[in-house]
């Protein structure tokens, strides 16, 4: 097998959520490498961490949310893709750490104060890291001076607030004007259930995602 067509087995296994050899789905792929063995087998091969990024991973994920924003697959195979996507990221983590290969960005995520929903957050946050950004998590429930904690240590970073409930929309609110009254510069991003393009330019923030795709896509037009 030569390193176009690993690349793009792995990619395979990534959008189809083939998470290793052992993974019984899907079940067309059971008994098949998965992303965990070839991932070791790109690196074996000498292909380099940034093209199984590139040319695997993040191609991968791109069609994983461009599915799922077509509504063509759903919550679980999304989860089940970004599962094989971390056993994957596993592999590159040390070369990501050793500066070898560089992420497009930070992106700081949390589920604001009062609400302990963390599913569409962390779908978001699997699809970002996913499209080659260095993802900050910080849970849910998370108060406006864990943020501003967390933007005082990565100054240069995307915030994206989560809100699933509608009367957490107001905690919403208080963090973007707090975040923008310290960080004026800062780029938000809001989403979640009850969130829509109208409430994110009420409360000033930067930008509304409906679905982790148009998160990534805002975030990559910051960086274009």
């Amino acid at each position: 097998m030569d390193s176009a067509e690993l690349l793009k087995k792995l990619s395979e296994c990534v959008e189809m959520g083939k998470v290793n050899k052992d993974a019984p789905f899907p079940p067309a792929m059971k008994g098949m490498d998965g992303a965990d063995e070839l991932t070791r087998q790109a690196l074996e091969m000498g292909i380099k961490p940034i093209e199984i990024l590139n040319d695997a991973l993040i191609a991968a994920m791109e069609k994983v949310g461009e599915k799922f924003s077509q509504k063509k697959i759903f919550v679980p195979q999304m989860l089940i893709s970004a599962k094989a996507m971390n056993a994957s990221m596993e592999h590159l983590k040390p070369f990501f750490q050793s500066g070898e290969v560089k992420r497009k960005g930070k992106f700081i995520i949390g589920t604001v104060a009062g609400d302990l929903h963390d599913i569409g957050k962390n779908l978001v946050a699997m699809i970002v890291e996913g499209a080659g950004w260095e993802v900050i998590d910080l849970g849910v429930d998370v108060k406006t001076p864990k943020f501003l904690q967390a933007i005082a240590e990565h100054p240069e970073a995307i915030v994206g607030l989560s809100a699933l409930l509608t009367t957490t929309m107001q905690s919403m609110k208080n963090t973007v004007n707090e975040i923008h009254a310290q960080y004026p510069n800062i780029k938000l991003i809001v989403g979640g259930a009850p969130v829509t393009d109208a409430f994110s330019k009420e409360i000033g923030a930067n930008a509304y995602a409906h679905d982790p795709q148009s998160a990534v896509s805002y975030l990559n037009a910051q960086v274009a």
